[in-house]
């Protein structure tokens, strides 16, 4: 692929003997033309050796100026972009690339960069202040590379990507890498790329082949159970249960850690050495489930992932993409699971359209089932369990004599008993979690299991911008509790209506009652009958006629 020995010497000490599929369409076309690109492919799937070994294959060695700017949205991803450029590059004297991240020293960055950088790998945000305190000059840049830009994108870091881009000089080669392609993305092609080649590996925005889509399907307050029978069906899952609030993901993992499972949170109230402990933990598997926000685990970079579980569905569609991606990488098999209820089905169906495929709706294990599989586990990991004779035959003596009382047979009871008691007495009667698929919405009463619905009328609507989530949000943010089941939502032009579990109705009622949306003051009241609409619309204009 015209890569020097001396590249190709830290290739083979790393391991690869073949390319990846974008590294056989992006490196031949990196080398032999000057043309912008355009690179769509999911995570994992060997990006950073696409743009990494052409560019390091054409840095001037003599020149000590930065030549290539790589951009990416967070910390870890900068960090292991940087990493594996000095891993490729280990037999190539003089080589120099630097990491620069924000919630590290920025004096020990610039040090660094004032040394001699060949190549920086760059969050937006540090890099733009680098740029103001002219600690870094571009002027010589002949590769600006933005890896995952929908991520950089979706975490607001538009103005920056911009203001730097509008920097560096017009020769500059650009080389754009996403897993999506929404509307910002392309903006960036259009005003900063000109005439770029487009690669696509595999269907635009669709999830990896070899990842396995699962649903589970079950009540909202069945959540938490749910995730800890899919855990104990899957003993050995080494993954990461995304959940959409701080809030959330410390509470999931709060309570997995109390049930004694191995879990911890990965999320924005952690100081930097927190964040940087529990990924440290995650990555060298002392830790099982990271709890996380899409946010906090952006950028993390960590192989073998077998199990990418979604406490929640994302708000936009796009983000499951990214969230399964994790799972599945250098062509491994992964498995990505959503735990959804009867109303999320229309989002379930987005998602599917964009995956270029369907969830697998699969019943949430039984007790049985649980016990059953955790049991052979056990047997297996006995059987294969090394017996060091040399300690262990010492005591043998002591054991059968202790023993010697006892039938095979009794002493195999008692050893599943000991090991396996806890499964047993959890999983006990356990109940059916599943939800079922129909739901009867004749019954004016809106009952889901045990669940009785309250109506509400609040004074805000389609012309204030107002959707089903935003409703959504306001109930669980407002009232702190995530759980409470919402009903039915009816949207109107400058009022709604929406429904909520009536055991939450005064809750409702106090938590948004005099709140402000977009400056608007909140009026929520009971609405008993859907004859109350015409009535509550007058009542809300007379109010605002006298100024209330």
């Amino acid at each position: 692929m015209g890569l020097s020995p001396e590249l190709m010497m830290g290739i083979e000490a790393l391991g690869f003997t073949y390319p990846t599929p974008i590294q056989e369409k992006i490196i031949p076309l990196v080398f032999n033309s000057q043309k912008d690109i355009v690179g769509l492919a999911q995570t994992g799937t060997g990006k950073t050796a696409a743009f990494g070994l052409p560019v390091i294959e054409q840095t001037d060695l003599r020149d000590p100026s930065v030549q290539t700017l790589i951009l990416a949205p967070t910390r870890e991803l900068c960090i292991q972009i940087a990493k594996d450029l000095q891993d490729f590059s280990r037999h190539i004297k003089g080589f120099r690339v630097v990491p620069v991240y924000g919630g590290s020293s920025i004096d020990l960055q610039i040090r660094a960069i004032k040394k001699g950088a060949h190549i920086i790998a760059a969050t937006p945000g540090r890099m733009l202040d680098m740029l103001n305190r002219r600690a870094i000059h571009i002027g010589n840049i002949r590769n600006v590379i933005l890896d995952e830009a929908d991520e950089m994108l979706n975490m607001g870091f538009r103005d920056e990507l911009d203001d730097i881009l509008e920097r560096t000089p017009d020769t500059r080669r650009t080389l754009l890498f996403s897993a999506t392609m929404p509307s910002e993305v392309a903006r960036i092609a259009k005003n900063y790329m000109h005439q770029p080649e487009k690669i696509t590996i595999g269907k635009q925005n669709a999830g990896a082949d070899n990842i396995r889509h699962i649903h589970y399907q079950v009540h909202a307050r069945d959540r938490y159970p749910a995730l800890k029978r899919i855990m104990d069906m899957n003993p050995d899952i080494y993954g990461i249960v995304f959940c959409r609030t701080r809030r959330e993901t410390k509470e999931v993992a709060d309570k997995l850690m109390k049930d004694g499972y191995n879990a911890d949170a990965l999320h924005g109230d952690l100081s930097q050495a927190q964040r940087d402990y529990v990924m440290k933990r995650f990555r060298d598997r002392s830790l099982q489930m990271l709890i996380a926000t899409d946010v906090a685990a952006r950028g993390i970079d960590v192989n073998e992932i077998s199990h990418i579980i979604n406490y929640n569905l994302p708000d936009d569609p796009d983000i499951y993409t990214h969230r399964s991606g994790r799972t599945g990488r250098a062509g491994k098999s992964g498995t990505s699971i959503v735990i959804t209820n009867f109303r999320e089905k229309g989002r379930l169906s987005q998602i599917e359209n964009i995956l270029h495929k369907k969830f697998e709706k699969l019943q949430v294990p039984t007790g049985a089932e649980i016990c059953k599989k955790q049991l052979f586990r056990l047997i297996d990991r006995m059987e294969k369990a090394e017996v060091d004779e040399e300690q262990i035959v010492p005591f043998m003596d002591t054991v059968m004599k202790k023993l010697d009382w006892m039938s095979k047979e009794e002493i195999i009871k008692h050893f599943v008993s000991l090991e396996f008691k806890r499964f047993l007495d959890y999983y006990k009667d356990a109940r059916d979690l599943n939800e079922p698929d129909t739901v009867n919405f004749a019954d004016r009463k809106r009952k889901n299991g045990r669940t009785e619905y309250a109506r509400f009328f609040i004074n805000i609507g389609k012309k204030d911008g107002l959707e089903a989530k935003n409703i959504i949000g306001l109930v669980n943010d407002r009232t702190g509790n995530r759980n409470i089941n919402i009903g039915a939502i009816d949207i109107k032009g400058s009022f709604s209506f929406f429904e909520v579990d009536k055991a939450y109705t005064d809750k409702v009622l106090s938590s948004l009652r005099d709140h402000n949306y977009l400056g608007r003051q909140i009026i929520i009241e009971i609405a008993e009958k859907d004859t109350h609409t015409v009535k509550k619309k007058k009542k809300i204009k007379k109010r605002a006629r006298v100024g209330v």
